[in-house]
């Protein structure tokens, strides 16, 4: 039985992802961790985290055929960021159980752990997605064509975080899914951009029965989101007071991490563990918004160099 973790990533996010494996390498230095690249530049952060022993997605043709199959069922441009469904190719990597992590994480304990409850379940996550109803996930036609019922509603997950046995979901089950939904766009909500929690929500809501939120367990389970105020600082992690526990995890969803971001003191501390940290003010000028438009003037020459390449020789 072999256990480990699925990180999502490209060359833009290695801040982020190095923040987040020295927060897991603080807690665990053995458990294995597999870098699925989101795109096809990924060679910077793939060599930055190897010291931390993370290693990339064996199966790279899958992730090309995986990609072709959304397109092929739902058309290009049908989502803002279709490549955030590479992070479904766990269900067919080299864990027989496994956690998946969004890079804008850092956890807090030896988070594999968790994995634990696989013991009864089949499909683990643990987060307080579902207080704020169907929002980013779902429209009430769901509920009115029952597709699912109110109670399964209160199941719904974010996607950053979540934990399986890899048996749950096969290939045939991956796309049977993928074409129920794009049967019906008119059951989800992507009015905000999200682009796979609709639909893999789906999935596990109809073909995962054995699945378990964590939050909802006996004695409840911690906050994790970074939007919430309450959490207090205790050194180097985090505590909910409002069920007297440490947090499990942070994550910073829909939040741009920079000084001044909720919480930015304790990513910055795991991000410059063992380094000296720069002052905040040498932050300040990394400017996602120009590197993004850099990286996509770059992105677009290869991509038009590659598709001239192809056409010269086929």
């Amino acid at each position: 039985m072999t256990k480990g973790i699925y990180i999502i990533a490209n060359d833009r996010v290695t801040e982020q992802a190095i923040a987040l494996l020295k927060s897991l390498r603080f807690y665990d230095s053995d458990t294995p961790v597999v870098l699925i690249p989101y795109d096809d530049e990924y060679q910077q952060v793939a060599g930055t985290l190897r010291k931390y022993g993370v290693t990339v997605y064996k199966d790279l043709a899958f992730l090309k055929h995986l990609s072709q199959q959304l397109y092929d069922i739902f058309g290009e441009g049908f989502f803002a960021r279709p490549n955030q469904f590479r992070k479904q190719a766990c269900w067919f990597g080299e864990f027989d159980e496994f956690l998946y992590i969004d890079t804008d994480i850092v956890v807090f304990e030896k988070i594999i752990d968790t994995l634990d409850y696989l013991k009864i379940y089949d499909f683990i996550s643990c987060d307080y997605q579902h207080l704020g109803g169907l929002k980013n996930v779902f429209t009430p036609k769901v509920i009115s064509d029952r597709v699912f019922s109110e109670k399964a509603t209160t199941e719904i997950f974010n996607c950053g975080f979540w934990g399986a046995k890899k048996t749950a979901i096969t290939e045939e089950i991956l796309f049977n899914a993928f074409r129920e939904c794009a049967a019906h766009p008119d059951y989800f909500d992507f009015s905000e951009k999200t682009s796979d929690q609709p639909i893999i929500n789906y999935m596990i809501l109809h073909h995962v029965p054995k699945r378990l939120n964590l939050v909802q367990k006996p004695g409840g389970a911690p906050g994790s989101w970074a939007g919430s105020p309450h959490f207090q600082v205790r050194g180097d992690r985090l505590f909910d007071p409002k069920i007297n526990q440490p947090l499990q995890y942070l994550h910073w969803a829909g939040i741009k991490i920079q000084p001044g971001c909720p919480y930015w003191q304790i990513w910055k501390y795991y991000r410059y563990l063992y380094e000296t940290a720069p002052d905040d003010s040498l932050l300040l000028p990394l400017q996602p918004q120009t590197q993004t438009f850099t990286h996509k003037i770059i992105r677009d020459i290869k991509r038009s160099l590659r598709r001239n390449f192809k056409e010269l020789f086929h």
